[in-house]
């Protein structure tokens, strides 16, 4: 077993039983970071690798990712799950194609997400969509690494706060082949439950980019996995913006006070 096969197969084990938090990094230096930290896999995020190229969330071609996903996984011996968006097309086919693609990189899994980016319209007709993730497999099934796939819906993300339609799209994107099931954004825990029952026995993923809950109580809950998004990448450019905009505004370098030894903790 090579190591892109052993750490899918970590992954995969990993979604089998109990809760993992699976934080996720912007970088390479915040990837290594988080595996001394003893995190047993990571995730990509879109928006926090976009603030770094000096965009925005969505912002970042499908090529840019791909080699952010080769960087990521190449830099850290864990699995890494990629963001990887809508799959960077719309029709099925060229969805599959490009999944196949991101499957090449490195990354022990990915995800491919409903939100279409029409403001009239900002999630795909529920066919397509549904389609969207069949095609995301057989891709997956045809590159024979086994990655695993997780189908999201992004209502609650874009303004269609619908639990009942949420839950409708999670099922049919689990029976489309989606190994694990995810709708970012909600922080309503009886909507948690709610989703955990309605796709079991696969396993969901929690987004917790607020302290709205905790890892027990989401893993009381049956969440199995949990990610942070861009927000630990927001919690760096907050700490990099009050100091820069200190030295700005007054002329002061007070938070250059109790600071990490980075070099220590990479101890590379």
């Amino acid at each position: 077993m090579d190591m892109h096969e052993d750490r899918t197969a970590q992954f995969h084990r990993l979604h089998s039983s109990g809760c993992f938090v699976m934080p996720n990094p912007w970088d390479v230096g915040s990837a290594r970071a988080l595996e001394q930290l003893g995190f047993k896999a990571l995730a990509t995020t879109s928006a926090g690798f976009a603030w770094t190229l000096g965009r925005a969330d969505t912002h970042a071609t499908r090529d840019q990712v791909l080699d952010h996903l080769r960087l990521i996984a190449g830099a850290v011996t864990l699995p890494v799950n990629a963001d990887f968006e809508g799959g960077y097309a719309v029709a099925p086919a060229d969805v599959a194609a490009n999944v196949k693609l991101a499957a090449d990189t490195g990354i022990a899994g990915l995800s491919i997400e409903d939100a279409s980016g029409d403001e009239a319209r900002p999630l795909y007709e529920f066919e397509l969509a549904v389609e969207r993730v069949a095609a995301a497999r057989a891709a997956i099934d045809e590159s024979g690494t086994g990655i695993v796939l997780t189908g999201r819906s992004e209502g609650f993300v874009c303004g269609r706060p619908d639990i009942d339609e949420t839950i409708r799209r999670l099922r049919a994107y689990a029976e489309a082949g989606a190994d694990c099931l995810y709708a970012p954004r909600i922080d309503n825990l009886a909507h948690v439950s709610a989703i955990v029952a309605a796709v079991s026995p696969k396993p969901v993923n929690l987004l917790i980019n607020a302290p709205f809950t905790t890892v027990a109580e989401a893993a009381q809950l049956g969440v199995r996995r949990i990610s942070v998004g861009g927000t630990l990448a927001r919690t760096a450019w907050d700490g990099f913006l009050k100091a820069a905009r200190e030295i700005a505004g007054e002329g002061t370098f007070s938070r250059f006070e109790h600071l990490p030894d980075v070099d220590a903790l990479l101890g590379r």
